[in-house]
C-alpha cells in the first residue's frame, strides 16, 4: 500500500465510490485527504475487510484526516444521467464538500471528469494500492451500508440490511412478489430476463 501518490503534494485527496452495481439505493462517494506524515497499516480496499473492521476504521479515519466527506446521488439522479455519470457526480460532490481544496486528486478506476481545473490521476484498483483511496472507499461503503440499512427499516421485505440493495435471489423474488420502491433504480434490469414480462 502506498501512502501518497505524489510526495510534493500538500494536500492529496483520494476519492472512491460504493453501490454502483446496486438495484436500490444511492451510489456514494467519499473524498479524504491525510495529512502527508499519517501512516496507517490497516487501512485497506473496504471489501478486504470485515464489516466490524470497516466500522472502526471509519471512526479512525474520521478522526485523523485533515479533511473528509461523503455524497449520495439518489436513484432518480441515476435513472436519468446513468450510473457512471452518477458516480462521478457523487465523486465530484464529495471533493466539494471538503473543508480543504486538493491540490491533486487520486480516484479509483480508470474514469473520471476534470474537477475545477484540479490535477487528478485514476488508479485501476487504488483502493488496495493508495491509502487515501482505501480510506475514501471505507468510508463509501460504510455510510452508503449506513444509509440503506435505515430504508431496511422502511421496506423490510427487500432483505437490504443484508444485501444493501444488491441483486441477490431474495432480493429480485421480493422485487417480483412486491414490486419496486422509490429507492429502485429503475433503468436498470430489476429482475432476470425471463421475468421481465412483470409490469414494474
Amino acid at each position: 500500500m502506498y501512502f501518497f501518490y505524489d510526495k510534493y503534494n500538500k494536500y492529496e485527496a483520494g476519492c472512491d465510490e460504493a453501490g454502483r452495481g446496486s438495484l436500490a439505493g444511492p451510489v456514494t462517494a467519499a473524498a479524504v485527504i491525510f495529512d502527508s506524515k499519517y501512516r496507517n497499516k490497516w487501512i485497506n480496499d473496504s471489501k478486504k475487510l470485515s464489516e466490524r473492521d470497516r466500522n472502526e476504521l471509519r471512526l479512525e479515519i474520521e478522526e485523523a484526516a485533515l479533511s473528509w466527506s461523503v455524497a449520495f446521488v439518489e436513484p432518480e439522479i441515476i435513472d436519468k444521467i446513468n450510473i457512471l455519470n452518477a458516480s462521478i457526480l457523487a465523486m465530484h460532490r464529495a471533493l466539494d464538500s471538503l473543508k480543504i481544496r486538493p491540490d491533486f486528486i487520486l480516484v479509483d478506476g480508470n474514469r473520471f471528469k476534470p474537477f475545477k481545473n484540479i490535477p487528478f490521476k485514476t488508479i485501476i484498483k487504488g483502493d488496495g494500492k493508495y491509502m487515501s483511496i482505501a480510506a475514501a472507499s471505507i468510508l463509501a461503503k460504510t455510510h452508503r451500508d449506513a444509509y440503506i440499512t435505515k430504508l431496511h427499516n422502511e421496506f423490510p421485505q427487500y432483505d437490504w440490511l443484508n444485501n444493501k440493495g444488491y441483486p441477490t435471489a431474495k432480493h429480485r423474488e421480493a422485487i417480483a412478489k412486491y414490486g419496486i420502491t422509490i429507492h429502485h433504480r429503475k433503468s436498470f434490469n430489476l429482475l432476470p430476463p425471463e421475468q421481465l414480462k412483470l409490469d414494474l
